[in-house]
């Protein structure tokens, strides 16, 4: 891991196909056991359902209020401070239930890769 500091304001947030908005904070050589993304929802927004083959993701609710479905099992409602665990391969998805911007870091690892998504919709 390289010593450095990543200035999230230096990053262009952008669309995804997955109905969010995301900032790809790190994601490099500078650290090559994890990847962290910023994560934004638009009020009464559900990302598309998916999972990331070999990569265990966490949550890190900043902002908001959201509820959170994995593995098709029931809502369960998160707000700020909240961590959500997903192992590998695991369904998953988030809505924004309140009338503000939903907000969370996803750290993944090992880092993410475009080829680990996978759509479920």
């Amino acid at each position: 891991m390289l010593a450095e500091i990543r200035k999230a304001d230096a990053i262009k947030e952008i669309k995804t196909e997955e109905r969010c908005f995301l900032l790809e904070v790190a994601n490099d050589l500078g650290d090559e056991l994890v990847s962290i993304a910023r994560a934004r929802v638009e009020s009464g927004v559900t990302t598309a359902w998916h999972r990331l083959k070999g990569v265990s993701e966490r949550y890190v609710i900043i902002a908001g209020v959201g509820s959170v479905e994995l593995d098709r099992r029931a809502p369960v409602e998160v707000v700020a401070g909240d961590i959500v665990r997903i192992p590998p391969d695991v369904p998953q998805r988030i809505t924004n239930i309140g009338s503000s911007d939903l907000i969370f870091y996803c750290v993944c690892t090992p880092p993410f890769n475009p080829t680990c998504y996978e759509s479920l919709d």
